[in-house]
């Protein structure tokens, strides 16, 4: 079976990423979800997770500030996903800074949301908990 990486560009270096700005975004087979994204010019890796299948209620309102910032005219143009750190305890994920994609452009931008509900640190599998 083969992946599809598709290019994705971020308008600024996410935070601890500098300099950075251009990584591919590859499903993981087998991983309902779950994807790598790769900077085209390092050896940098991070793995992110659908939003919605890390919590299947997890419906966060987007800044439009971030849409513009991606050229989205709203939230069914943008794949909403999370960074999801292995430990272990678990996968933990970050809910409270969801990476937004662009779904035809591929433009990305990472944001802090404002709704404090969202955790930072989030238990993958435990989330109905909080």
């Amino acid at each position: 079976m083969t992946t599809t990486a598709i290019p994705v560009e971020f308008g600024a270096p996410m935070p601890g990423l500098a300099p950075h700005t251009s990584f591919t975004l590859e499903a993981i087979p087998g991983a309902h979800g779950l994807s790598a994204l790769r900077a085209v010019d390092a050896d940098v890796r991070l793995f992110l997770v659908d939003g919605r299948v890390a919590d299947a209620g997890y419906r966060p309102r987007l800044p439009d500030s971030a849409l513009a910032d991606i050229g989205a005219a709203g939230d069914d143009a943008v794949r909403v996903l999370v960074v999801a750190n292995p430990g272990d305890e678990g996968v933990h994920v970050n809910l409270r800074a969801p990476i937004l994609v662009h779904d035809t452009t591929g433009r990305a931008v990472q944001v802090i949301l404002e709704d404090q509900t969202y955790p930072i640190r989030a238990l993958l599998g435990g989330l109905g908990e909080r």
